[in-house]
């Protein structure tokens, strides 16, 4: 594994290290570097990207409005239409992160993700992950953490079939929540005894099959589940709360994640483990954030997507599990391993806070029924970008279509009415 030449074990952050940090927390050197637009350029930014990210919003529950009552007809039409706003949702993020935050996105793996990684001739990242995983990730940011793990899922052609458990307060949110819904997003409401059921029953629907151009003739719909199994993003707050479970089940607290909780995640795999045959693990760190501190704290929604003072690098470490070595038949052995995991993906951000990059893999794997011996990728540098830069026209297209028929509707019973006029 990847992680065992790390160093293992690392103070946490000194007094003189959080005083400096709160010099950057005030404004000072901030690590995404001066601001790079003024007040009016910002302005026009802001306006900008509302208008695109809300229309595109709204274009998209207009086109989930169009194919609800297929719910009634077909089912399986009405799903594959779902995942097509789904994949119009994974361009919206793709593509506003492109314009108006592009930062440099380095990837690494280690030899468990050997041969599935890899970059296109014109410099875009392509993945080959299976169709259906269960995904988790350590909670860097808030705001971004999702959108690149969106992309992740573009570039492997999942963005139509990504499924995020989410805190259940978010559905309530004006459109974004309802197209969640649509989604089949999971809704938690991190009450057990209340989120069991739902939660059993989402899964059940997970493990069905449909047909339709988005799933072809497989048996299984395809499906990324993604979850945080720390429950919520790295923060001064969430760091309290880590601090608190530490001290409550007398084990040692983490020093650049939180303590994972097992419960959610677990129930997941129990549930999915018989058409699953991966749990695929992604370490997230943004470069300039200094040990002690948080991403939320520096690079906000205003700082990355209008000041211009973003990351100056993202970068992501991939691993995999296969379920059938996850010990999810035992609660407790599952909770041991789940935390080790999670210390080495400590151990994994403690390596790139000291050298300013993750481990890679670089090594040959053996040749297989003389087949070419597969190489691990290495760092794969490269940007959130789309395959195409008029792809996104998609979005608008059933709203358009929508329009020009009722357009032509219009038009019919005006002509109609004139004919009876002039009669």
């Amino acid at each position: 594994m990847a992680t065992n030449g790390l160093k293992q074990r690392h103070p946490l952050a000194s007094v003189n290290e959080v005083k400096l940090q709160e010099k950057v927390k005030s404004g000072h050197q901030h690590p995404g570097g001066a601001i790079k637009h003024g007040t009016w350029d910002q302005a026009l930014r802001m306006a900008l990207f509302a208008l695109y990210f809300n229309g595109s919003c709204i274009s998209i529950c207009i086109t989930q409005l169009i194919g609800a009552p297929l719910y009634f007809y077909n089912k399986d039409l009405y799903y594959a239409w779902m995942a097509m706003t789904k994949q119009h949702f994974g361009l919206v993020a793709t593509t506003m992160t492109e314009w108006w935050a592009p930062t440099k996105i380095r990837i690494s793996g280690d030899e468990s993700v050997r041969g599935q990684l890899r970059k296109t001739e014109d410099g875009r990242l392509e993945c080959d992950f299976p169709e259906r995983m269960v995904l988790i990730a350590n909670h860097q940011q808030i705001y971004t953490d999702w959108i690149y793990l969106w992309w992740v899922a573009y570039t492997s052609k999942m963005h139509g079939h990504l499924y995020i458990i989410l805190k259940e307060s978010i559905k309530y949110i004006p459109l974004l929540g309802q197209g969640m819904m649509f989604y089949g997003f999971i809704f938690l409401s991190r009450k057990w005894a209340k989120d069991k059921e739902r939660f059993k029953y989402r899964l059940q629907k997970l493990n069905g099959n449909h047909s339709g151009p988005p799933y072809g003739t497989q048996t299984l719909d395809p499906m990324w589940l993604l979850i945080f199994p720390e429950g919520t993003n790295l923060s001064s707050n969430g760091r309290v709360s880590s601090k608190k479970w530490a001290d409550k089940t007398q084990i040692e607290d983490l020093r650049h994640a939180l303590l994972p909780r097992s419960t959610g995640l677990l129930f997941c795999l129990q549930e999915l483990r018989k058409t699953v045959d991966y749990m695929y693990d992604c370490t997230v760190a943004y470069e300039g954030v200094p040990r002690g501190q948080f991403g939320q704290d520096l690079f906000t929604l205003r700082s990355t997507y209008f000041q211009g003072r973003r990351p100056k690098s993202v970068n992501m470490h991939w691993r995999r599990f296969a379920t059938k070595d996850i010990p999810v038949d035992n609660s407790k052995e599952f909770e041991k391993w789940l935390l080790e995991r999670w210390r080495e993906k400590d151990d994994l951000l403690e390596h790139y806070i000291e050298n300013g990059r993750f481990p890679a893999d670089d090594g040959i794997g053996p040749t297989i029924n003389g087949a070419q011996p597969v190489k691990g990728a290495g760092y794969i540098e490269t940007e959130v970008r789309t395959a195409n830069p008029l792809e996104f026209i998609q979005i608008f297209i059933p709203p358009m279509a929508l329009a020009l028929v009722i357009n032509v509707i219009m038009n019919f019973f005006r002509m109609v009415l004139r004919i009876l006029h002039i009669r």
